[in-house]
């Protein structure tokens, strides 16, 4: 059976596209779409990735409106929490160290939920 290499893109509405996918490239880094063949989109680390659809009421995402939530692997999550919170991005971090790592919650402009994730080491 062929299979899925990974992700190659995450597709979603947005009021401001232009504005939230700069808000994406400042606080994440995140690389805007390229606007021709000769640049690069965003690489990411090779890693694990989870798919994982949920129940239509679930809690998990927060707003009940969300049909979305994405989650980012981080190296360093609390130097990753540091530079959110210095630039006034309100930051929640799960206490819990689980046995797959950290992980904390934030909102991005839109108010749509952000998971990142630092991997048990």
């Amino acid at each position: 059976m062929e299979k899925v290499t990974g992700i190659g893109g995450l597709f979603f509405r947005a009021e401001d596209p232009a504005k939230l996918a700069s808000w994406y490239e400042q606080h994440l880094g995140v690389t805007l779409v390229p606007t021709d063949y000769d640049q690069s989109p965003w690489i990411q680390q090779t890693g694990p990735t989870v798919f994982a659809p949920f129940e239509q009421d679930t809690d998990y995402f927060g707003d009940p409106s969300k049909q979305w939530m994405i989650n980012f692997r981080v190296d360093d999550l609390n130097s990753m929490v540091a530079q959110l919170r210095n630039h006034g991005i309100e930051v929640s971090v799960d206490q819990t160290h689980y046995p797959n790592g950290r992980f904390a919650r934030l909102r991005d402009p839109e108010d749509n939920p952000i998971e990142l994730w630092e991997a048990a080491k």
